[in-house]
């Protein structure tokens, strides 16, 4: 996120405190837009001294010509570590944008979109799955007891063989599929499906009768299991059994309402799906109180709206309608008062941008301006969408947790409307 750094000299503590002050901003960035949003929003003035780079902005800086260098945090924790010295010089404690930054490819160019984006997701799993340059090798000849580490390196599987492939997304009937669909490797690459993004972060669970006096997943050795079949719960399933080297007996199951049925029959002690799943089926039933929600997740389950492979323009609406109705939510902007926002322009220059009243994104996903404000005014931002069907005053019952707005600590997050 952009950030701004001054003398200690100056005096100041809050970017508010700005007011009349010279900048040094790098021309012809999204820095010195949001530079003119902050400023705007915040009824003060300032003089931009334009620069080119950031060795240019770090000698304007320290020759005085600027009282201020403003930039992405990262930025100017980089440029102050190589001053001589450091110290005499403050990071304000103002974040004044969102700054996700990521590699990008051309529009269509679907098969090197896949590669890049899986080799980012290849590095950030091997952290989390302690593979580093120091054990690779070893993980790679020798195939271990973790399914997911095998198929990262390729000892169990064949995923790499996926980014090769050219199969179509076949009948093209389907414009948009949106509900529990985890958004996995396979999935994206080998079945040449978009998602646009993640509404929802979920994880799989085990739901079991009281009676049966178990506290954890681990003490499910020989337990038989309802399993929706033809799914990543099915294939997580297995792979933490194995990986517990503990054994089960799967009763396969085609829909949830047949799952609630044989388990609530006894035809299976437990009953495994995504913790959101297991939270709504539970809140179905006549003592809801006898069952438990056992403790462990065993799985990452992202779950968000996918398109074609190809369909770009078509992906493009999709993915921002959701960020739309997330960045609602961060912004203030509901159900309630979205009309009168859109009918009056603001001085939130972010507010002012989502709902048309200020530029026309719209018209470059060939809409109209007021795209964003009808979608918000249907059912509401993100977080009035979540509480109204699934949230804590509901039957299900289901906390934020991780699908929080990302400024009150949850991974729900937008790119920026600019």
């Amino acid at each position: 996120g952009q950030g701004f750094m001054a003398p200690k000299a100056l005096g100041v503590t809050s970017a508010k405190d700005l007011d009349g002050a010279t900048v040094c901003i790098q021309t012809g960035t999204t820095t010195e837009l949001n530079l003119a949003d902050f400023f705007r929003s915040n009824n003060i003035s300032y003089e931009p001294v334009p620069i080119e780079t950031n060795a240019e902005a770090q000698a304007q800086y320290l020759a005085g010509a600027c009282d201020v260098f403003t930039t992405d945090a990262s930025g100017l924790a980089s440029t102050r570590a190589t001053f001589e010295n450091p110290d005499d010089h403050i990071v304000l404690p103002e974040i004044v944008s969102k700054e996700p930054l990521g590699p990008l490819v051309r529009h269509g160019d679907n098969n090197w979109g896949d590669i890049a984006r899986w080799t980012l997701n290849a590095l950030i799993t091997a952290e989390e799955l302690g593979v580093t340059s120091a054990n690779v090798a070893e993980h790679t000849a020798n195939s271990g007891n973790n399914p997911e580490v095998n198929r990262l390196l390729g000892t169990e599987g064949d995923l790499g063989g996926m980014l090769g492939l050219d199969k179509q997304w076949a009948s093209g009937e389907i414009d948009l599929l949106a509900r529990n669909t985890t958004w996995t490797f396979s999935r994206d690459v080998d079945l040449k499906f978009e998602f646009v993004g993640v509404n929802y972060y979920d994880g799989q669970g085990f739901m079991a009768p009281k009676a049966l006096g178990v506290t954890s997943a681990k003490d499910l050795d020989g337990a038989t299991v309802c399993i929706q079949t033809g799914t990543t719960t099915e294939l997580n399933l297995a792979d933490f059994f194995r990986s517990n080297n503990i054994s089960y007996e799967p009763v396969p199951i085609e829909t949830n309402a047949e799952a609630q049925a044989q388990y609530l029959a006894g035809a299976c002690d437990v009953f495994t799906t995504d913790a959101s799943g297991l939270a709504s089926t539970r809140a179905t039933f006549e003592n809801p109180d006898d069952h438990i929600v056992l403790p462990e997740i065993v799985s990452k389950e992202p779950l968000g709206p996918l398109v074609r492979h190809g369909d770009n323009n078509w992906g493009d609406i999709a993915r921002w309608t959701l960020n739309a109705l997330i960045t609602a939510e961060e912004l203030g902007v509901t159900s309630a008062n979205v009309a009168e926002h859109t009918a009056n322009a603001g001085n939130n220059p972010e507010v002012n941008r989502l709902l048309g009243t200020e530029g026309d994104l719209g018209g470059m996903l060939g809409l109209d301006k007021q795209w964003a404000s009808r979608a918000i005014a249907v059912n509401g931002n993100y977080g009035e969408i979540f509480e109204k069907n699934i949230g804590v005053n509901t039957p299900i019952g289901i906390a934020r947790g991780l699908n929080a707005s990302w400024t009150n600590g949850g991974l729900i997050y937008s790119a920026p409307f600019r």
